[in-house]
């Protein structure tokens, strides 16, 4: 079990299918995929994109199926957008990529039952 009681798989399905989600609204913006799920010892980079100016992005996507908890744009605090920085610090460094302008942002995906999905893109969230 995770927090709050929802089987491991279960919540593994429902994250898989909210990045899913955030991925065909940010694609359908004209952002180019360069990597999905991309792990280290440190932790996981949900999306790694381009927005259509050719930034460099790193999106962390939230998914939850009941606003019991809050929005999923709110499971973002201080430490966690502290680890994002460090992920993404740790991606350029593995890639060889040297000081380039990039930016951290989280897309929040709210699947009500019965609802159509909601969809959040907050840009530089860290």
């Amino acid at each position: 079990m995770v927090a709050g009681g929802m089987p491991w798989r279960r919540a593994r399905d429902v994250g898989d299918r909210g990045e899913d989600l955030a991925l065909a609204h940010l694609e359908a913006l004209g952002w180019v995929v360069v990597e999905r799920n991309w792990r280290c010892r440190l932790g996981e980079i949900d999306l790694v994109l381009r927005d259509p100016d050719g930034l460099l992005v790193f999106c962390e996507v939230k998914t939850r199926r009941s606003d019991r908890c809050g929005l999923p744009v709110e499971a973002v605090g201080r430490d966690k957008a502290r680890r994002l920085r460090t992920l993404a610090w740790a991606w350029l460094q593995e890639r060889g990529v040297r000081a380039p302008r990039f930016r951290i942002d989280l897309v929040g995906v709210l699947w009500l039952p019965g609802q159509e999905p909601r969809v959040d893109h907050l840009e530089a969230v860290a």
